[in-house]
């Protein structure tokens, strides 16, 4: 028989198996706590933070990788960790384009986050990437949250296409020496599109029907070409 952790979150008590995280022991109980990096089918990672919770530690632990302790006392919604959240919030929409981010943008609403507070602080560029005729890279509106890359690795795929690159601030979703997709390990499965949170990696045809493309011209724009033999 597994050994059983018993634990209080917001002041109620559960009980659930040795391994599990607060995350997933909140959600038994009902408790919403609020991710962007975090994706149910890929490893969590602890990245962005906005799931940190209150548990007595000198600073805040991040739901999605802490594993509850027995006797622990988790505070989801405490103001330190609101305020904790809303600055994270107010650093994202001030570095990165969020216009397509819509579970972001539902957390700026409901943390009450001033997206001007860092208005003098420096946004995050990089070049739109158009190198393959299925989707398109567009870091201006990345979060780092590295679920393109996990999904393309170990997570799922196991392609290892994806990377990252670049140090610090600068930091991005990169490729093995900066090349095109079609020169990478890429088979085009899409996976790592369906994972973005925000808009970063885009379907092509999505993109040209939103330009106002019809729909023979789209088809002709991003069909595959076959090589002569």
């Amino acid at each position: 028989m597994s050994e059983t952790i018993t634990l209080k979150i917001d002041g109620r008590e559960i009980t659930v198996p040795q391994g599990t995280t607060i995350l997933d022991a909140a959600a038994q109980l009902g408790i919403e706590i609020p991710v962007i990096c975090y994706h149910p089918h890929l490893t969590a990672n602890g990245l962005c933070r906005v799931c940190s919770v209150d548990v007595g530690w000198r600073v805040q632990a991040a739901a999605c990788v802490t594993q509850c302790a027995n006797g622990m006392n988790v505070e989801t919604h405490s103001e330190d960790v609101c305020r904790g959240r809303r600055t994270i919030l107010e650093m994202l929409a001030a570095t990165v384009e969020l216009a397509e981010a819509p579970e972001i943008l539902a957390l700026l609403q409901e943390y009450e986050a001033d997206e001007s507070r860092f208005a003098a602080g420096e946004r995050r560029t990089a070049p739109i990437h158009d190198d393959n005729p299925f989707y398109i890279r567009d870091y201006n509106q990345c979060i780092n949250c590295w679920r393109c890359v996990q999904v393309c690795a170990e997570d799922a795929q196991y392609t290892f296409a994806l990377s990252f690159d670049g140090r610090g601030f600068h930091t991005q979703i990169g490729t093995f020496m900066n090349k095109g997709m079609t020169d990478t390990t890429c088979v085009f499965c899409g996976q790592c599109v369906g994972v973005c949170p925000t808009g970063a990696l885009k379907p092509k045809r999505q993109l040209l029907l939103e330009q106002g493309w019809d729909p023979d011209s789209i088809f002709e724009a991003t069909r595959r070409k076959r090589k002569k033999t």
